[in-house]
């Protein structure tokens, strides 16, 4: 403006408007560049915007958590789940941790010692039983000639004893009953009068009926092994029967006693000889003696490459 001070007053206009023109363009220039950087979402020089990044779950973010004001008044007891220490929640398993009576400890032994060692046929033949639907025929048939108890037997004689008094003769007629009794039972089936013997799997002890199959298929007497001594023994009113024989039976019960000997000489009788049982050992063993054939197969290969 000092050197403008001496010339005219044209010049003095011109340069004063083209000074003007220059500041609006600048001005204008820089609202633009505003407007692009707030497209680009305020980030200067056109770059892209940054994307936020979440924080990991369970890192510490930038926000203190306030802490929880505790009352003084109560003291903080955390249980300890362990022997000895704080009853476990409701629901938990404490199966191992019962210590079961003896006898409970005694049967559970004895069952797994049965499974380990090995069994002889003989004796093995009995855990192959009837199936529930062939047992519960066999036994329905039985129950139909239960011989008569003590109290009916009491007043049978009671009444032949009055017959005998009044001077008359009671007829007596044989009557058809189950027949039972070990030593009674290898009788009939000697002679070859038992049509079908039924023999309690679990005899103990067990020599008392371990030659009755054997002497069955000898003389060619059906028979069949069902499960439980103590429903034998219902029948024959005892607790517990070894072997139960059927010797007769009436018109209507004759073909019902058919299928059960059909049956009993299909899977017993006939049936292949009885094979070896036991020998089944636990996981921890079979898993060592898989170990030992794989390192002696590994070993039969490399002495075969040689």
């Amino acid at each position: 403006l000092s050197k403008l001070g001496g010339k005219d007053v044209s010049e003095r206009h011109e340069f004063f408007g083209f000074v003007l023109s220059h500041v609006a363009s600048t001005s204008q220039a820089r609202v633009e560049s505003a407007g692009v950087v707030a497209k680009l979402g305020g980030v200067p020089g056109g770059m892209a915007p940054r994307k936020k990044i979440p924080t990991p779950a369970g890192l510490p973010t930038g926000k203190k958590e306030a802490k929880k004001e505790l009352n003084p008044m109560y003291e903080r007891r955390p249980k300890t789940f362990g022997l000895g220490q704080a009853l476990p929640p409701k629901g938990t398993d404490l199966h191992r941790f019962v210590r079961w009576p003896k006898y409970v400890r005694l049967q559970r032994q004895r069952r797994v010692l049965r499974q380990r060692l090995k069994v002889p046929p003989a004796i093995n033949q009995f855990t192959k039983t009837l199936d529930k639907n062939a047992a519960e025929q066999v036994l329905k048939v039985l129950m139909k000639y239960r011989p008569e108890s003590k109290d009916a037997k009491k007043e049978r004689l009671l009444e032949e004893a009055k017959l005998a008094e009044a001077g008359t003769v009671a007829q007596k007629k044989k009557p058809l009953v189950v027949k039972y009794g070990i030593n009674h039972i290898a009788y009939l089936i000697e002679q070859k009068k038992a049509q079908l013997v039924v023999i309690a799997h679990d005899v103990d002890p067990i020599e008392l009926v371990v030659w009755l199959p054997a002497l069955c298929k000898k003389m060619d007497v059906p028979y069949c092994i069902v499960k439980g001594k103590a429903r034998l023994g219902a029948v024959v009113h005892k607790k517990t029967a070894t072997a139960l024989a059927l010797t007769a039976v009436k018109n209507e019960d004759q073909r019902e006693l058919a299928k059960i000997i059909d049956a009993a000489r299909e899977m017993f009788n006939e049936a292949p000889r009885p094979a070896w049982g036991g020998g089944i050992m636990g996981p921890k063993s079979e898993a060592r003696r898989r170990a030992r054939e794989k390192i002696l197969a590994k070993e039969v290969a490399q002495r075969m490459a040689v």
